[in-house]
């Protein structure tokens, strides 16, 4: 019923430890990898010159440049930058989106060992105070600015050069600064050569900023040996990723999903990658869904807001349907849960256009592990299901109370945050492994190569006045699948109170549905409206007819009035809520839920 692709070995070992920890681990070796990823790009330019390594659309049309035309540019670039002062060591920052000139800046960058930070756009367009982009330029200290747009990001690039005055500002759309073609004119010389040859894996990449559950960034240190062994142990486990990918993304690179994860996968198996330039909200969903007509990809790559926001379209349009699945080998979520209804939808989709259903698979990992550390890499998983370890990925799994906590040691696991020894030295056990903060649990104590489930932040969970402990992950992960599509996220209340209360935040969309099915009239005013409050009520009862205890029925909701805010540190790039935050920003809505009831 499943199509049939090639998934790697999913043999597994486990051995105990002393105090109850457990060490987990792929028995499959890790292979032979590159020592930076551009050394792919030279072996494809040769291979294959004149495939498409990069696509963008521009003016309706895709404007694509080939493998060897992107090998010449790096270099070109990479020469200017020698050429203008910058050596080993030095940082560059991206401000701007997914672009061709994006991915080149970076790529010279990379060759020749200078750092690179991709900033997340919304640092610069949609922050009032620029705070947060203020802190990351002023760790990098960069020595080159690019934004595609100087129009667009001309408060930001204001910020830059007062900062450092003397950096090289460069963008592409227009005549702010050094025009990006200038960097491409000359040939590359010997010096580029040289550059690249000294260029090892310990060396630092990119500097990739998390979006900080304090609100505050931190800059996670990826080497080059980090990233390449990532891809390696990614095709390792889905061998079918080598035949030539074909990816359309509208992920982030100044993410690691998608700059390391998707973008590298890419390159690392000479496929071609086509940059989305829509993304899954109400304004940008129909660019996307107007390029899946156009570009068949070979997976699919999305958070699962994407893949939700999809399905209506999907069931509507048959060309957009049969388009989409005709080669697709597999679907692909990280982010967040993706919810099971959602899930089902889709393999029925899938099912009823080709005849089988496409592979969905999701896995475990964070940005310190340049993203990958686990996938269930096998056909009719379930959501929730993590999988096992990556080859060479030494799985450590340490009592914690009741749980188990993640940690890993790797070759794909980051040196460290920059310039934060600090928060460094606190992300590390004293035997060198990463301390994720999440609790798994095995799906099969009995059986360990079924792989492992999620089960919570262990820094998210509390304990109510009761002294019961709120485990936070499972509880959202059921409110979600019970409440979608009307639920968007939640995030639990009751620390040191008597009883579990929710914020919760709304599918605007989703409700218009609702709404929309009732004749009498179109009020958008949700939280208003008597459907929404049927609907809510219906969820709550069942949500809590299976409930234990104090720790897991939910007592009391409120909507929040106001969407997640990324830039308050509510909601990552990637849609993913950040609980400690919204309970700090919105203790408004907290002292809604428990002032009528308790004191």
């Amino acid at each position: 019923m499943y199509k049939k692709v090639e998934f790697g070995p999913t043999k597994t070992n486990l051995k105990r430890g002393e105090g109850g920890v457990l060490h987990y681990m792929n028995t499959q070796e890790l292979g032979s990898f590159p020592t930076k990823i551009t050394d792919k790009l030279q072996y494809w330019a040769t291979l294959k010159p004149d495939h498409t390594f990069l696509a963008r659309k521009q003016k309706g049309s895709w404007n694509t440049i080939s493998y060897h035309q992107t090998w010449e540019k790096t270099n070109a670039v990479a020469a200017y930058l020698l050429n203008s002062g910058l050596k080993q060591g030095d940082t560059i920052a991206i401000l701007s989106e997914n672009s061709l000139e994006h991915a080149i800046l970076a790529l010279a960058a990379l060759h020749i060992g200078i750092v690179h930070s991709p900033i997340s756009p919304a640092y610069s367009l949609l922050s009032k105070d620029l705070a947060k982009l203020k802190h990351c330029l002023e760790l990098l200290r960069p020595k080159v600015i690019f934004a595609q747009s100087g129009k667009k990001y001309e408060r930001a690039l204001k910020l830059c050069t007062q900062l450092f005055p003397e950096a090289l500002i460069v963008t592409a759309n227009d005549d702010i600064g050094i025009h990006f073609e200038t960097l491409t004119e000359k040939n590359w010389t010997e010096k580029v050569a040289i550059a690249a040859a000294k260029v090892n894996g310990t060396m630092n990449a990119k500097v990739l900023f998390t979006s900080g559950s304090t609100g505050i960034p931190k800059g996670v240190i990826n080497h080059h040996e980090m990233w390449c062994s990532n891809l390696q142990q990614i095709v390792q486990m889905f061998p079918f990723a080598r035949q030539t990918p074909t990816f359309i993304d509208w992920l982030p690179w100044n993410h690691t999903f998608g700059g390391n994860h998707n973008f590298g996968l890419a390159l690392y198996n000479g496929g071609t990658l086509y940059i989305d330039d829509g993304k899954p909200n109400a304004n940008d969903i129909l660019e996307t869904v107007q390029n899946l007509k156009e570009i068949s990809p070979t997976i699919y790559f999305n958070v699962p807001k994407g893949f939700e926001m999809l399905i209506p379209y999907l069931e509507s349009d048959q060309e957009l349907r049969e388009n989409f699945f005709k080669n697709l080998n597999m679907m692909f979520y990280a982010g967040a849960s993706l919810a099971q209804p959602v899930w089902n939808t889709l393999e029925e989709l899938s099912l009823q256009t080709t005849g089988f259903k496409i592979p969905i698979i999701s896995g475990f990992g964070s940005t310190e592990s340049g993203p990958s550390a686990m996938f269930a890499n096998w056909s009719g998983g379930f959501s929730g299901l993590l999988g096992i370890p990556v080859a060479g990925m030494d799985l450590k799994l340490i009592p914690n109370g009741n749980k188990m906590q993640a940690s890993y040691k790797a070759p794909n696991v980051t040196k460290g945050y920059y310039k934060n020894e600090i928060a460094t030295k606190n992300a590390f056990d004293s035997e060198g492994y990463f301390l994720t903060g999440d609790a798994v649990k095995f799906f099969d104590d009995d059986n360990p190569d079924k792989g492992l489930i999620f089960d919570g932040r262990i820094t998210e969970d509390f304990k109510l006045s009761t002294g019961t402990w709120v485990n936070v992950g499972v509880i959202r992960e059921k409110a979600l699948k019970l409440g979608a599509p009307i639920l968007q996220d939640i995030v639990l209340t009751g620390m040191n109170a008597s009883f579990l209360g929710a914020i919760l935040f709304l599918n605007q969309d989703a409700c218009s549905n609702i709404i929309a099915s009732h004749a009498e009239n179109q009020s958008k005013n949700f939280v208003s409206r008597k459907e929404i409050y049927v609907y809510l009520e219906h969820w709550l009862k069942e949500f809590n007819s299976t409930a234990s205890g104090s720790s897991t029925h939910i007592k009391k909701y409120i909507i929040a009035d106001e969407p997640p805010s990324i830039e308050l540190g509510e909601i990552t790039d990637k849609g993913s809520i950040n609980q400690r935050a919204v309970l700090q920003n919105r203790p408004h809505l907290i002292q809604q839920i428990y002032d009528s009831t308790e004191v």
